[in-house]
């Protein structure tokens, strides 16, 4: 095999308070022509940071790079100063982002962006031709009107197409070989098939060497080859993909590929990295010796669920936006996010609801806590109607009903400690109005999601973001809500630190009889954590059924095709 990239004894260094600290310790590898090499690992693994220094984006004030060679080609990259890297980039080798939103210009048109990362290394290239390239790979990279979405602005595209556009753009000058940095990780099962399989298309093409960043296992399953698996700045394992992950031989490996909710059995809990470094685990049949949930124990569960009273009913419920044009602003026509919804959930019960972006799952989650206002149906909570309520009432009722946002980072106020973020509600609803007492229930309450009350003084910042999460999740807990939504609460964590954040939304529900609506385009979390299932489609219900049977004997076409673009099964 041709090698086109060789790298041997890497490591990385950054500046914190005057001091150096190692983040990656001397790691090797190589990339050969035509094969994808996997580099999973958690946050702060060093995997991304290893592949920034390669590409020399590291900032040179606060970071450290030595390495024995970097040999791209046979030349020591390593060695060469911004002007000739700037050379190097895009057109030997080329880097997509994990967040497509911030790697393309707000301001600029999509077409024009790419135009500019052809026009660098094409300079004879006129207007014409360069945008007739870019349209063509707009084309090729599967973008729907590939005129009109060269003339659009980021904003104004899905998450998957704004990932087709950063696609386009590191391979609009042919490069040798591709970093992709965590490209799937905010798309949807389906979406993120059609990337997968479209990379692995171009590097068909064009015997392109690639890289794959991920934290997901079942992910790199479908497109690498050969796999590293990387832990605290250093490599813990290497070797064929199909190899490591049919027989880890790593502690830590184990762990990350058995933090994954399983599809096709069920778990009480999840077992978490930590537990397989500790030795609490040994192998796959003592997980299901110990944690395995029998059939008729869900049954029977089952059957003293939904013999209550339900909770809450949805009745025909429709949300829809006007689109509205002319002087006036007349309306002719709308997007019907929630048409004509009608289901109920009962006390206790996680249901969850699932479906690609825009199927209107969000917009019914905050139409249920009438965070967006219904156009017209029922939402019934123990039997009052809550499109009827005034001011006070709705003031009420999300005492009662509180929802946990997708965004640890933006969900929290970085002005304020995270004690008062979660005291802020309690006061506000006048629950407890002694200073005291109501420090010492945020104590109670961070204790309960397991992090230190002594954090209460700290900000945000000084979190990551599976604790981050957990604060939000505390500051949801605060009023003691009957009804929880968690929309799309673990979908920006690490497989180790979600099936934490899993783990704890459960134990929860146990000890406070919680009722959950969960929302995720991530179809085995979903699975994990729902009694029931619903699948949303065009803001309609396709399918509801129990969890199991539905991803075990799926009725709805739609359903079928969701359950089939899960990564990692065949």
């Amino acid at each position: 095999m041709e090698t086109l990239l060789k790298v041997k004894n890497l490591k990385v260094s950054f500046c914190h308070d005057n001091e150096w600290h190692e983040a990656v310790h001397g790691i090797d590898f190589e990339v050969y022509k035509g094969k994808t090499l996997g580099i999973v690992g958690e946050s702060g693994s060093g995997k991304s940071v290893s592949n920034l220094a390669i590409m020399q984006l590291l900032n040179k004030k606060k970071s450290r790079i030595e390495a024995q060679h970097i040999l791209l080609n046979d030349i020591d990259i390593y060695y060469l100063n911004d002007e000739q890297m700037s050379e190097i980039r895009g057109k030997e080798i080329a880097m997509i982002f994990q967040e497509p939103m911030t790697s393309l210009n707000p301001v600029y048109k999509c077409g024009f962006q790419v135009m500019e990362a052809l026009g660098k290394h094409k300079t004879k290239k006129d207007k014409i031709k360069a945008k007739k390239r870019v349209i063509d790979l707009f084309s090729k990279v599967m973008l729907p009107q590939p005129e009109v979405i060269f003339n659009k602005y980021p904003h104004e595209l899905s998450g998957g197409q704004k990932q087709r556009v950063m696609i386009a753009m590191a391979l609009i000058s042919e490069p040798q070989i591709l970093i992709a940095d965590e490209p799937t990780t905010a798309l949807d099962v389906t979406v993120q098939k059609e990337i997968l399989k479209l990379l692995k298309d171009l590097q068909r093409e064009n015997g392109m060497g690639m890289i794959f960043i991920t934290h997901d296992l079942s992910v790199v399953s479908e497109i690498a080859d050969d796999l590293i698996v990387m832990n605290k700045g250093v490599i813990v394992e290497n070797g064929k993909t199909t190899e490591i992950l049919n027989n880890p031989q790593h502690p830590y490996t184990q762990g990350l590929i058995s933090c994954r909710p399983p599809i096709d059995y069920r778990l009480e809990r999840l077992p978490i990295v930590k537990e397989f470094l500790d030795g609490v685990w040994q192998n796959k049949s003592q997980i299901m010796n110990e944690l395995l949930i029998p059939k008729e124990t869900r049954l029977a569960h089952h059957k003293e669920l939904y013999s209550q009273e339900p909770l809450l009913k949805i009745e025909n419920l429709k949300t829809w936006y006007p689109l509205r044009k002319g002087v006036f602003g007349r309306t002719y026509d709308h997007i019907k996010s929630v048409d004509d919804i009608s289901f109920d959930i009962y006390p206790g019960e996680t249901l969850g609801l699932v479906g690609e972006s825009g199927c209107g799952k969000t917009t019914l989650g905050r139409s249920i806590l009438r965070l967006v206002e219904p156009t017209s149906g029922r939402i019934i909570f123990e039997n009052k109607d809550i499109t009827q309520f005034n001011k006070k009432e709705l003031r009420e009722y999300r005492k009662q009903a509180q929802i946990i946002f997708q965004d640890p980072y933006s969900s929290l106020n970085p002005r304020i400690s995270i004690g008062e973020a979660i005291a802020e509600p309690i006061m506000i609803h006048g629950i407890e109005k002694d200073a005291k007492k109501r420090r010492e229930r945020v104590y109670r309450l961070l204790e309960e999601v397991g992090l230190d009350p002594s954090y209460y003084q700290r900000y945000p910042h000084e979190f990551s973001g599976g604790q981050r999460q957990r604060i939000c999740i505390a500051r949801a807990l605060a009023l003691n809500p009957k009804l929880i939504i968690c929309d799309e609460s673990v979908s920006a964590l690490d497989v180790s630190v979600q099936a934490q954040v899993l783990n704890l939304l459960n134990k929860l529900k146990k000890e406070f009889n919680f009722t959950y609506i969960f929302i995720s385009h991530d179809l085995s979390v979903v699975r994990f954590m729902s009694d029931r299932v619903v699948v949303m489609y065009n803001g309609k219900i396709q399918e509801l059924n129990e969890a199991d049977e539905l991803f075990n004997n799926p009725q709805n076409d739609y359903t079928k095709k969701l359950i089939k673009a899960l990564p990692g099964r065949h």
